[in-house]
């Protein structure tokens, strides 16, 4: 049974009065699962350099990419489900995440990337502790946006590079598709307070980027007129040059999308039609700091192999 990480002056946030996401739950997670799936052991999945990032986070040596089990979220085609949702992983305590950490600076990591790591944060944030002075590379918090502005606050001394998607801006499509019928409200505000906090992007001679703020949007099929809306808001909303845009065309059918009849929406890719609509719409709004993706991204080989490398 391992030791249930406690509140510190530095993180006030606990697993036994759970409210780490915007779910609020209250769920004593020494106890019983949240919606996260998740009780207070963190679980990693992968913890191995990651070169399918984007190219200022992966470098050519590659990301630390720390895989964490469970999510907040509850999409129906998370290309991840098997750690996301069948909760595939394995028990770490903060010392041992520490050590993890470690470890993938001393293999050449340019960063350790915190993948989908909201529902353990206690361990992490004590992991990191634990870390210092020793971790010099930046810290990627790599999540899907779904964050509480109040957590985002707590985490600004210990993240430097904020890597979150925002996914939609119709509620309709956030409930139909991730369960969470308020994700617009909750990660434009958590998104608005990481581009606040970071400032503009500090990249350095190699092309790394040291701190700053990557925000990810990835075209649906059937959705671009949601993409473009979303589109309208980063302009209207974010100060330019103060966070990079990443626009994603791999959708790939995975998971519910693809195993039921559900979403017969979603059991195609998107076409080129869509995606060139929306990167045009980008560049009519000057949003071109940044990437978009070739189509051939669209694999499902670029999903990597969870079988616990390095935990």
């Amino acid at each position: 049974m391992q030791d249930i990480p406690t509140t510190t002056a530095s993180f006030p946030y606990v697993y036994t009065d759970c409210q780490l996401c915007p779910r609020m739950c209250r769920i004593d997670r020494t106890r019983s699962l949240g919606f996260c799936r998740s009780g207070f052991s963190a679980k990693v999945a992968r913890a191995a350099l990651h070169h399918w990032e984007e190219p200022c986070i992966s470098g050519s040596r590659g990301s630390g990419a720390v895989f964490f089990s469970g999510c907040t979220l509850g999409c129906c085609f998370c290309q991840n489900f098997s750690v996301s949702h069948q909760g595939f992983g394995k028990e770490v305590t903060d010392k041992e995440l520490a050590a993890i950490f470690l470890r993938l600076q001393e293999q050449g990591a340019h960063n350790i990337n915190l993948v989908t790591g909201t529902h353990y944060l206690p361990t992490i944030v004590s992991a990191l502790c634990r870390s210092r002075p020793a971790l010099t590379v930046p810290v990627v918090y790599n999540c899907s946006g779904y964050e509480r502005l109040e957590i985002i606050r707590e985490l600004e001394s210990y993240v430097d590079i904020w890597l979150p998607d925002l996914k939609y801006y119709s509620s309709s499509l956030s409930s139909r598709y991730s369960k969470a019928k308020d994700y617009f409200d909750q990660a434009s505000r958590a998104i608005a307070q990481m581009v606040k906090q970071a400032g503009p992007p500090v990249i350095d001679c190699h092309g790394i980027m040291l701190s700053g703020v990557i925000i990810r949007h990835m075209v649906l099929p059937g959705a671009k007129e949601d993409s473009i809306r979303l589109l309208q808001w980063l302009k209207a909303s974010l100060p330019q040059g103060h966070y990079r845009l990443s626009l994603l065309s791999q959708y790939t059918p995975f998971y519910l999308a693809r195993d039921t009849q559900d979403y017969p929406e979603l059991k195609r890719r998107i076409t080129t039609y869509e995606y060139e609509k929306v990167v045009d719409f980008a560049i009519e709004l000057g949003l071109t700091d940044g990437w978009m993706q070739e189509k051939s991204s669209a694999k499902e080989e670029y999903t990597p192999s969870f079988d616990l490398e390095g935990v």
